[in-house]
């Protein structure tokens, strides 16, 4: 089965090329600026995230993440306090589109990423960055052609380690 997935993609993406080309003449180009609240393990850490996309066409696009922290959180780990503070994050989606009215989209998004931490006790300081698979969902709503705003959750699940994290985010969004 797990040899059959990758020719399963491969056939699906030759096939989506035709419909991808004749979709939209030019895509269109988008960034955000926004805040995200992001919770791992009982941890609440603030981001400031910044995001840059293509819709390529009017239900498919691509976007780059980046975020750093702004407030960190305290945690005991076996009785010990602890101060984590995450540091930043990096990430890349495929981002699927469904417009609901002309001014507002519903969005699905999944990618890769990874996100550095810092966490300190009385012990010793730890540091690490950690991969994850990522998800999500969220809306956005345009006021006009070029401005809008946008909310959505992302679940980061990372790889080797049972810790995940739900992110909440709202962003102002800007067409170039």
């Amino acid at each position: 089965m797990k040899n059959l997935m990758p020719a399963a993609l491969a056939a699906l993406s030759v096939a989506a090329i035709p419909a991808l080309s004749h979709a939209q003449v030019s895509p269109e180009y988008y960034g955000s600026l926004g805040y995200g609240s992001t919770r791992s393990d009982g941890v609440d850490n603030g981001v400031i995230q910044g995001r840059v996309g293509a819709k390529l066409t009017p239900h498919f696009g691509v976007e780059g993440e980046v975020a750093g922290g702004v407030s960190d959180d305290k945690t005991s780990i076996a009785g010990a306090p602890v101060t984590v503070e995450l540091k930043h994050q990096a990430a890349a989606y495929a981002v699927g589109f469904l417009p609901v009215t002309p001014n507002i989209d519903l969005l699905a998004r999944a990618g890769y990423g990874v996100t550095k931490f810092d966490a300190s006790s009385a012990a010793a300081p730890l540091q690490g960055a950690m991969d994850s698979w990522n998800y999500g969902v969220g809306a956005q709503y345009r006021f006009d052609d070029k401005n809008g705003v946008r909310a959505d959750w992302t679940k980061s699940e990372y790889s080797h380690s049972k810790a995940d994290a739900d992110t909440l985010a709202v962003a102002f969004v800007r067409k170039f």
